[in-house]
């Protein structure tokens, strides 16, 4: 399913999301329909500072494995752009790959290995952002009002492997963890008012929490 600015939608739209991104199901009445697999959720999202838009809810936002940021096209990108437009053609589109290839794919990352050590620094990432644990780092609880849940770490793994997958390799590697680490947990920060008053994004959180975790004890 592809939602092209999710955040103009109702809050009751939104939320009504969560099951078929949850539980992969979709429920009317009184009858309950299974989605076929695969199954995924790709949205857009305007910047919320825009007129008539709406915050995505926290478990809603929990839901989706990835936020990816979408920068200004460069000029050649741009000019591409305007060329595909202006002339008015259809792009043909090649079939990459089918839904069994998809689910065989997924299968073979289940089989990427991962190291204690390796896990481990999933679970020091997602605990480092959670404000008022011991295992919080000091700008966490300066800065963060909601760190992430759980299901921050199963991503930073499944994401991983993925990464390690494409990379033709069997194991997953801490570079895999840190590559992915932006994408997997910015949107599963939360700040609160004293991050917005000093200019601390997400992202800057995340470089120092990275940083720290990936040095080794002295």
């Amino acid at each position: 399913m592809l939602a092209d600015e999710i955040n103009r939608a109702t809050p009751k739209t939104q939320s009504a999301l969560l099951e078929a991104m949850q539980e992969r199901t979709v429920t009317a009445g009184a009858l309950t329909h299974e989605l076929d697999s695969p199954f995924l959720v790709m949205a857009t999202e305007n910047p919320i500072e825009m007129e008539g838009t709406y915050p995505l809810p926290e478990a809603q936002l929990d839901r989706f494995l990835m936020k990816i940021l979408v920068n200004y096209p460069s000029r050649e990108e741009l000019s591409l752009i305007v060329d595909r437009s202006s002339l008015g053609e259809e792009i043909a589109v090649d079939v990459v790959m089918g839904r069994e290839e998809i689910l065989e794919l997924r299968s073979v990352r289940r089989e990427i290995a991962i190291a204690p050590h390796v896990q481990e620094l999933a679970v020091d990432l997602v605990l480092a952002t959670q404000p008022g644990t011991r295992h919080s780092h000091k700008l966490a609880e300066k800065y963060i009002r909601y760190g992430s849940s759980p299901r921050g770490a199963q991503a930073l793994v499944e994401c991983g492997r993925a990464r390690a997958l494409l990379d033709g390799r069997g194991h997953l590697a801490a570079a895999d963890i840190a590559a992915v680490a932006h994408a997997v947990l910015r949107h599963r920060i939360i700040l609160n008012f004293d991050a917005h008053a000093d200019g601390i994004t997400q992202d800057g959180l995340l470089d120092t929490i990275l940083q720290d975790a990936l040095t080794p004890a002295t």
